[in-house]
């Protein structure tokens, strides 16, 4: 009976080694980064476009510098006396200043029903994988969370929507 299974088995591998490979797919295309898009000027409110402030964080990095305290010492010949020391030092250095930054945000106008359009963000942002939560058309903590993740990493870290994001998510026509 073991025989049997084992032929069974092996007569399968052989079968799936005689299948083509499936061909290549191509990694998805990433959207364009959403910070083009970001004016740190207050905009013209005669421009017809719907706009959103936000404040920007300062953004610091920590450098840890090594400082010589004594140099080496060496002898006539050149052989190593003494090593030389160090120490670490340690500082902030400020890479951006916080700053009010406005961008584009889509109008009522542009939405429709906003149940609807906030239903189609929750899909569009569950088929990423960015949002677990039940398609609801209600732009709660969770549809605010992911919106954020999303646009993060595009270089907008807001739980507004953007006009771009909108766009990039196929959400609202490029042209409109």
């Amino acid at each position: 009976m073991r025989r049997e299974h084992l032929a069974g088995g092996l007569a399968a591998l052989w079968l799936a080694a005689c299948v083509p490979a499936p061909p290549l797919v191509e990694a998805p295309q990433t959207a364009p980064g959403f910070e083009a898009a970001l004016v740190t000027t207050v905009p013209s409110p005669s421009d017809g476009a719907c706009w959103h402030e936000s404040q920007r964080p300062a953004l610091f990095e920590t450098v840890t510098e090594h400082v010589l305290t004594t140099p080496e010492e060496r002898d006539s010949t050149g052989a190593l006396i003494r090593p030389a020391t160090f120490r670490s030092e340690t500082h902030q250095r400020e890479l951006r200043p916080r700053q009010t930054i406005w961008f584009r945000i889509p109008c009522r106008t542009d939405v429709g029903s906003e149940t609807v359009f906030v239903a189609s963000l929750q899909r569009a942002l569950k088929a990423r994988g960015l949002y677990g939560g039940a398609v609801t058309g209600a732009m709660d903590d969770a549809t605010e969370t992911a919106v954020r993740r999303y646009q993060a990493g595009n270089g907008l870290d807001s739980p507004v929507l953007s006009l771009a994001a909108a766009r990039a998510l196929g959400l609202i026509a490029v042209g409109g």
